[in-house]
């Protein structure tokens, strides 16, 4: 006489011998038998997900294992765990296939109370390759990036690792890639997430006891983007996390990308195991622009502000600013603002004063502390408010435009800037830099704020030469 254990097991010896140790491991040792009835077996799932996985990828061979222990009528239905306590129980409609009506598997991307129906991709969506100026400085990771752009998962680039210093436009690539898969494949999923705000998901879930959840939602992203893939440097239990992560999303043929400041050889911190699959797809370096790529960048930066320049100015400004785009387009920035706010005409004397300042900017540099307390002072609110977890509308005005000119006038990462303001993450300074310039586009009182600021910290970089 047949019972639901012996059923089962039975039919995971068959799955085990058709399919590879890990994906066994991942999708069928969580199962657990739970009845059966006549020529019918439940099986119990640990949630919605990983019964719509087993459907789309494992049909097949469960179909086959259930008939060949059951006989030709052998069906299977499912039980999934709901908030690890309710089970709702699926049965076989009509035509034999699967129905289920239960809650989906918790998205650590959705708000409390806010009800998504898919994943937000995380990306800024001013960043795309046809304002990715291409030279012989980007060109292999442009190359590679289109490519995977035009077949996520498809191209022997799996992993991309990004790597170069600071401001050559890794963030803006990566996003880049994942803005054309979006728009290409609207039914991938899609996600751009920075190695911090990805330790600490894990840390929460750890907490909550609900890393599996976490580990099965990362397993179901299409295309998944991990900025700064340094700092995991030392943590150990969240590289085992991304390992696991990284193996599944490889071995189903999903698109990794993932960006560094230095090549996977010369990471510290991070284990060999790790090392030597960043190192399976193509690792494609991006260095310093040369004075063409930089002409070729000014000129697109202006295109997009709508600004006129004379070429004397755009060729004095790329022959004398080389260390990274950041420092080009912050200068370009500066002398517009001048140009505005001292109704000065844009000349070669101008373009010199700003990037005489510019430059003394990098060797006397002013602060994120400096701009705190500027920022603080005009708003008349207590320092320590800006690195607070406060929510009043005042305050976090003053913060998120603080990060704005952090970002525009100092050489600062966005994860140091972030630091800085109670160890906010890369992700919260790329959005209030985006909150204050779209404040900017909407709001003439706010912009002629930001203006004055703007004219503060300039008077603030001078006053230190």
């Amino acid at each position: 006489m047949k019972d639901h254990l012996s059923v089962w097991d039975n039919c995971l010896v068959t799955i085990k011998k058709s399919i590879n140790p890990q994906s066994f491991k991942t999708w069928f040792d969580p199962i657990r038998p739970v009845k059966l009835d006549q020529s019918s077996l439940t099986i119990q799932v640990p949630n919605n997900f990983f019964y719509e996985w087993l459907e789309e990828n494992y049909v097949g061979l469960l179909k086959k294992t259930i008939r060949k222990e059951l006989g030709e009528d052998g069906r299977l239905e499912y039980q999934i765990v709901v908030d690890n306590h309710t089970d709702a129980t699926l049965h076989s409609n009509e035509r034999g296939n699967n129905f289920y009506s239960t809650e989906h598997i918790r998205n650590p991307f959705v708000i409390p109370g806010i009800k998504k129906i898919k994943v937000d991709p995380q990306l800024n969506p001013k960043y795309r390759f046809e304002n990715f100026i291409e030279g012989d400085c980007n060109k292999l990771a442009r190359s590679a990036g289109l490519a995977i752009s035009k077949n996520p998962g498809g191209t022997a680039f799996n992993p991309l690792v990004i790597y170069g210093d600071v401001g050559l436009g890794k963030t803006h690539l990566a996003h880049a890639i994942g803005n054309e898969v979006v728009s290409k494949f609207p039914k991938k999923s899609t996600l751009y997430i920075s190695t911090e705000r990805f330790t600490n998901q894990i840390i929460e879930s750890i907490r909550k006891n609900s890393i599996n959840d976490l580990v099965n939602f990362y397993q179901s992203i299409d295309l998944l983007i991990v900025d700064d893939i340094q700092f995991l440097s030392g943590k150990a239990k969240t590289q085992e996390i991304f390992f696991n992560i990284f193996n599944e999303l490889h071995q189903l043929g999903k698109q990794i990308i993932i960006t560094s400041d230095r090549p996977p050889k010369s990471l510290e911190g991070i284990q060999d195991r790790l090392i030597s699959r960043f190192k399976w797809g193509l690792s494609a370096d991006l260095q310093s622009p040369d004075f063409e790529t930089r002409m070729a960048i000014l000129l697109a930066k202006m295109e997009l502000e709508g600004v006129t320049i004379p070429p004397e100015v755009i060729e004095f400004i790329s022959y004398n600013v080389k260390n990274n785009i950041r420092e080009l387009e912050g200068v370009l920035i500066s002398i517009v603002a001048q140009s505005t706010l001292n109704n000065k005409e844009i000349d070669l004397i101008l373009a010199k004063q700003v990037v005489e300042s510019f430059v003394s900017e990098v060797n006397n540099e002013i602060t994120v502390e400096n701009i705190k307390e500027l920022v603080a002072d005009y708003f008349k609110i207590p320092l320590d408010k800006l690195q607070g977890k406060t929510r009043k509308r005042e305050v976090v005005i003053a913060r998120q435009l603080s990060m704005y000119l952090a970002k525009n006038h100092t050489t600062n990462s966005l994860k140091t800037i972030g630091d800085q303001f109670g160890g906010r993450d890369h992700s919260t300074v790329i959005y209030s830099c985006r909150t204050v310039q779209d404040l900017m586009d909407t709001d003439i009182l706010f912009k002629d704020t930001v203006f004055e600021l703007e004219k503060k910290v300039q008077m603030t970089i001078s006053s230190a030469q």
